[in-house]
Order: C-alpha cells, then sequence, then structure tokens
C-alpha cells in the first residue's frame, strides 16, 4: 500500500507539473472555490436558484457560459468540472443554475416535463432570465454567451437550444438527451435506455416547433458521451447528431474522423464548411463529466470522472475560449 509521505509526493509533483504547464496558479485555485448566489434576476418561473462565478479580472463585453449540473449535483459542478479554473484563465463569467429537490426529488433539471422546456415557460425561462441578468450586470458579450451541462443538465441543455437558440453560439452537451425525447419515446427513461424512434428530419422538426418562424443562426454543438454509459445510452449521441445536423442542414456523414488523447472523436459540416456539430466518444467511460485532474482540469467526484480529458477545455477550445 502506498504510503502518505508517497502520496503526497505524488500530489506535488502532479501540482508542480501543472503550474509548470500554465494549468493552475494558486490564486485561480482559490478563486475557482467561490460562487456567488444572485437574487431577483426575474420572475423566475422555475424556481431555480442562480449562482455565478466572475474572475476577479473579468473585462468587460466577457463571454458567459452557462453550467448545468446533473442529478443530486448542485452549483459546486461548475467547479468539479474545471470550469471555474477555465473562467480564471480564459477570462469569461461562468452562470450556475442550481435545481431544488422541491422542483424534483433528484435535484434533476425538468428536461422531459412539459411546463419546463417551452419558451417562455418554467425552468428554460427563468434560465434565459439568468442570462439577460448576467450580461447586464457584467457587461458581457450577448454574442458570446455558451450552454453546457451534464446528464440532466444536457438534456436541458438541449432545451435552452431549441427554445431560446438566439440567445448561444454553442452548446457542449455531456451525456445528455436530444430536445423532445421524452415525448418521442413515451416517457424519460425509455429516452434515456434509447429507445426512441425517429428520423433526422422528426428530431428536427421538434426543434424547429419550439421556436416556430425562427430562421437561425442555430447554436452549434459538440457533445461527450462515455461508451460504457449505462445510464443515459450511448445511441443518445447519435440521435443528437441526428438532430442537430439536421437542423443545421448538414447530412450524416462525418467530415472528420480521428482520435483525441486517444478517444474517438468526429466533426460534422454543412456544405458551406462550417463545422455545426461535433462529438466525442470516450471509450470506456460511464455516465459522467470528463476531466483531467493532472493538468488542473476538475476534481474526481461522484459523476465527475478523472479519463484525462477535460470536457471543459475541449468546449472551450471549440467556442474559442482557450
Amino acid at each position: 500500500m502506498q504510503t502518505r509521505a508517497a502520496r503526497l509526493t505524488g500530489a506535488l509533483v502532479a501540482l508542480v507539473a501543472a503550474l509548470a504547464a500554465g494549468l493552475l496558479t494558486p490564486r485561480t485555485a482559490a478563486a475557482a472555490a467561490s460562487l456567488g448566489e444572485v437574487t431577483g434576476f426575474g420572475s423566475n418561473p422555475g424556481a431555480l436558484r442562480m449562482f455565478r462565478y466572475d474572475p476577479p479580472d473579468l473585462p468587460a463585453n466577457a463571454p458567459v457560459v452557462v453550467a448545468l449540473h446533473g442529478c443530486t449535483q448542485d452549483a459546486g459542478y461548475a467547479v468539479s468540472s474545471g470550469w471555474t479554473t477555465l473562467a480564471d484563465r480564459r477570462h469569461f463569467s461562468v452562470v450556475v443554475p442550481q435545481q431544488s429537490a422541491g422542483n424534483n426529488l433528484g435535484k434533476c433539471f425538468d428536461w422531459f416535463r412539459s411546463g419546463d422546456i417551452e419558451r417562455g415557460d418554467g425552468e428554460a425561462a427563468s434560465i434565459a432570465q439568468m442570462v439577460d441578468r448576467q450580461l447586464a450586470d457584467v457587461q458581457g458579450d450577448p454574442s458570446r454567451v455558451f450552454v453546457t451541462g451534464l446528464s440532466a443538465g444536457g438534456g436541458m441543455t438541449a432545451v435552452m437550444m431549441a427554445a431560446y437558440p438566439e440567445k448561444f453560439r454553442a452548446a457542449g452537451i455531456v451525456a445528455g438527451l436530444p430536445y423532445g425525447c421524452s415525448e418521442a419515446a413515451g416517457g424519460p427513461y425509455p429516452c434515456m435506455y434509447g429507445w426512441a424512434n425517429q428520423t433526422p428530419a422528426q428530431w428536427g422538426d421538434r426543434v424547429r416547433r419550439a421556436r416556430p418562424g425562427y430562421t437561425g443562426p442555430w447554436p452549434t454543438l459538440t457533445v461527450l458521451q462515455g461508451s460504457a454509459d449505462a445510464t443515459v445510452k450511448p445511441s443518445n449521441m447519435t440521435d443528437l447528431v441526428r438532430q442537430w445536423t439536421d437542423v443545421q442542414g448538414a447530412d450524416q456523414s462525418a467530415d472528420v474522423s480521428d482520435t483525441v488523447a486517444g478517444y474517438p472523436h468526429q466533426v460534422y459540416r454543412t456544405p458551406a464548411g462550417q463545422a455545426v456539430v461535433e462529438t466525442y466518444s470516450v471509450t470506456g467511460m460511464g455516465h459522467g463529466q470528463p476531466v483531467d485532474p493532472a493538468t488542473g482540469c476538475g476534481t474526481a467526484a461522484p459523476y465527475v470522472l478523472d479519463v484525462h480529458l477535460c470536457a471543459a477545455y475541449r468546449l472551450g477550445l471549440a467556442w474559442g475560449l482557450g
């Protein structure tokens, strides 16, 4: 068994390596743990709580990232997933909605409930109000707002893309679900198990009905999914690709197929050459958020998994944040 001294030595070596790589600093490690709650951000029809992280040196006109936690989690997800550390390094703010057991006993965002997934209603409207409040408070850039989430937070990310597409430039869904999946499959659990049976056009129509008359631009999408996920089956990533390539006018064939950190990675482009959907299949990973603590990205925890791939970093890279 490894001694306590050996464990401390190993931890120190990892910390020194991260410092040398510029991925972590003593200031950011301390600052990232500090989330502030915001009240009075709107009518809040979904009865959510709003937290945020604003780096000390946040400039005006900075991007905003909305980070949506998974079931049983809370706003601390923004810290454990690495988003607050990345915000310190890349100078953007993070909005962190938090669910309550009063809304959902498992503290899951209600991505499957009709009163919470339409424009102007419930939890979706509360999250949209948080975005507006944050942009006003920090003088953020409304053209650089992004949304991401894990599991139920990933399902709610798809909701925000569909119901409020004009608010978000891009999105990142981690182990999440397509918009309208519960209705298509006959319930949330059949959806999670991959039993929805829809053509790309049917998936796309579900999005288009959420924002009638909207002609774009739609948010681009990056999906990260564990190949061994038994909670949200990997077929949901396939359905997300079908849905959002159809919405974006791209075909179902990947234009790029390679590996990143040893994991299969694909990119789908429109006929004009714009990358609109990107996927990472994290081989062997179960249900959770990919992090890479050795490089200063996140902290392993339940549903936050050290797989030597940092989802926050990869999303930030796709979005021009780092």
